[in-house]
């Protein structure tokens, strides 16, 4: 059932479009809590009432629409009100419950069905509040599809629940955080039987969701990738005999480990494309990495060439200038005598010295500068590649916890098997104990 609601004014204007009789048939079947017995009059009533407050949109309705083919009776009609009532916290509110039956254009009479509720609490004098009521009636809505047994619209399936196998690594990372709502899990259900009217169709709806049909020991459950078992009767919230009538036996479905093995393929074969695109990302960004390196190393070389090169021609220079300091000839022969040619000699070494150590260490501290840089180059080349190569690690975590189940759900079925087998276990013994007690009577 498609449900519309709207607060709303014009009482008068509301009663006679609801008693048109453009209708087939138009029945008032109810109306609750007002002195008047006709439409307009109930309508006025709620206006009169509401002009002691500042509401302005005094009464609420809503129409409820079956779909082409539903059949539904006036007792589903009055319940589905009901559940809305309870559901917008109108409960005990005036309200006026009509009946239409309408030709439509392939000349079928369908019926549908009209609520008014005056807003107005007299005892509070105040409007009762209607926040979120077209959420609200979505979920209703869900609800009476399932009730009923009727075919869900797409558009009353949650939105927001995805197919697993179709997320990003940020909302795989997200998910794993946070922990699942019970009344999300019970949507996906319920939503997946609605939309389903075989166990093939109602497979294939789980599938979507991450949950795969499977064998369990009392009858049809969905597993997950971590192993967790889900009976498809309590989740929906319908009998395991409606179960077994729309999904037939489960002879032809997998057991509960190899269900589980194929929801967790499900989730693998993502994150096995997740970690393939963080390592192409990761290998990227190396390749860039040391391609930079390389074109870093080779100008460091070039400019360690070009200053030894600049060091030879200085020190030729140098070497010149310190070979004119000899004097030739006659002069030269006074300098070996006055003994003033040793002491140059003397100076040109320890000034050859001193260049010399000055070029090592022009050399060393242009090195030192280069490995500076080259070091810090590495690092964040380390850095920016950090994120992938914890990602990818994460992934590979998040992989291998998925090919088996967790250690806790091993442990709790381990933990139920025995407290079974102990149960039975008493239940013989107090048997047996009983027997001996109260030995039957010798004939």
């Amino acid at each position: 059932m498609i449900l519309h609601g709207n607060q709303r004014g014009g009482g008068k204007d509301l009663a006679l479009h609801l008693m048109k009789d453009e209708n087939e048939r138009v029945q008032v079947h109810e109306l609750r809590g007002f002195v008047s017995d006709t439409l307009i009059g109930a309508f006025t009533e709620s206006y009169a009432i509401s002009k002691a407050t500042r509401c302005k949109q005094h009464l609420y309705s809503l129409s409820i629409n079956p779909s082409k083919d539903a059949d539904v009776d006036d007792s589903a009609f009055v319940d589905a009100v009901e559940q809305v009532e309870k559901k917008l916290g109108l409960s005990g509110q005036p309200r006026a419950i009509v009946f239409h039956e309408k030709r439509g254009e392939d000349g079928e009479l369908r019926r549908h069905a009209h609520a008014v509720w005056c807003r107005i609490d007299v005892d509070q004098m105040k409007a009762v509040q209607m926040s979120h009521d077209r959420h609200k009636l979505r979920d209703v809505s869900r609800d009476l599809h399932i009730q009923h047994d009727l075919t869900m619209p797409k558009g009353l399936i949650n939105s927001k629940d995805r197919d697993p196998r179709n997320f990003t690594l940020e909302e795989w990372q997200q998910c794993k955080r946070a922990k699942k709502d019970v009344h999300e899990v019970k949507d996906t259900f319920k939503d997946a039987w609605a939309i389903s009217d075989s166990q093939a169709s109602f497979a294939h709806a789980l599938a979507e969701q991450g949950y795969i049909l499977a064998k369990g020991n009392r009858g049809h459950v969905a597993v997950d990738y971590k192993g967790e078992k889900y009976a498809i009767s309590r989740y929906v919230g319908i009998k395991a005999k409606q179960v077994r009538q729309k999904l037939g036996e489960v002879d032809a479905l997998p057991d509960v480990e190899r269900a589980q093995q194929l929801a967790a393929k499900q989730v693998i074969d993502r994150l096995n494309v997740l970690k393939s695109e963080k390592q192409a990302q990761a290998n990227r960004i190396a390749k860039a990495a040391r391609s930079e390196q390389n074109q870093v190393k080779k100008r460091q070389a070039r400019a360690t060439d070009a200053l030894r090169l600049a060091h030879a021609q200085r020190q030729e220079a140098e070497e010149q200038s310190r070979q004119d300091r000899l004097r030739k000839g006659f002069m030269g022969l006074v300098d070996r005598v006055t003994g003033k040619r040793k002491r140059t000699l003397l100076k040109n070494q320890m000034e050859k010295a001193a260049a010399d150590q000055r070029d090592r260490t022009e050399v060393q501290s242009l090195q030192n500068l280069q490995w500076q840089a080259l070091a810090e180059r590495r690092k964040r080349n380390i850095t920016a590649e950090q994120p992938f190569r914890n990602a990818i690690k994460e992934l590979e975590t998040d992989i291998d916890a998925c090919r088996k189940p967790t250690q806790q759900t091993l442990h709790r079925d381990q933990t139920r098997l025995a407290a079974k087998d102990l149960r039975q276990r008493s239940s013989c013994g107090s048997h047996s104990r009983q027997s001996r007690l109260n030995p039957s009577p010798e004939i």
